[in-house]
């Protein structure tokens, strides 16, 4: 051991002992610089994953918190330390990986998930058009000023001259009619 790493590790066991005997400011002291420490052990290690770095230093520190009656005085602190972090990290690797191999990349279904056809498009359109021919005026108009003109259903009921309630229920009984059609053609509703 170097002597600098010598005289960090005799710092941190002093303030460690006195921690360890009931010292509050002692404790606050040790605690953070750990982190400090422990920040920078871990950012070396987690170079492309930096964002996790801060909740690994939380994990470890509670970790020391919770295992402090485990520790030898006569060892070396930052070795016991150093140890729990790299088991904390091998954790947080595993589950990331775990995470991580649960996921289908997105850009796989890319054209999938937006591919425009423009012959499935016109086919649709078709197809729309041809079903919506067979619903009585009354129903059809409704859809085509509402659902597929963007218009209000008052401003609905104003261009056709049917009450609002009734375009609510011809617009409802119409997209009704159009499901049973399209069941009839084979196609998805």
């Amino acid at each position: 051991m170097n002597t600098r790493l010598q005289s960090i590790e005799a710092q941190l066991h002093a303030v460690w002992l006195k921690a360890k005997a009931g010292d509050a400011i002692s404790y606050s002291l040790l605690l953070h610089e750990l982190s400090r420490h422990l920040r920078s052990f871990l950012k070396r290690r987690l170079q492309t994953r930096s964002h996790d770095v801060e909740d690994l230093v939380q994990e470890v520190l509670l970790a020391v918190h919770q295992k402090r009656h485990t520790y030898q005085s006569d060892q070396p602190l930052t070795a016991w330390v150093y140890a729990i972090a790299r088991y904390k990290l091998i954790d947080h690797l595993r589950e990331y990986a775990r995470r991580e191999s649960q996921h289908e990349d997105i850009d796989d279904w890319q054209d999938e998930l937006w591919g425009y056809d423009p012959s499935h498009a016109s086919d649709s359109k078709g197809m729309l058009t041809s079903m919506l021919s067979e619903l009585p005026d009354k129903q059809r108009l409704p859809i085509e000023l509402t659902k597929l003109e963007g218009h209000s259903v008052a401003e609905s009921a104003l261009l056709t001259g049917q009450s609002e309630a009734s375009i609510k229920v011809n617009i409802h009984r119409g997209l009704k009619d159009l499901k049973e059609l399209a069941k009839k053609l084979g196609g998805n509703p």
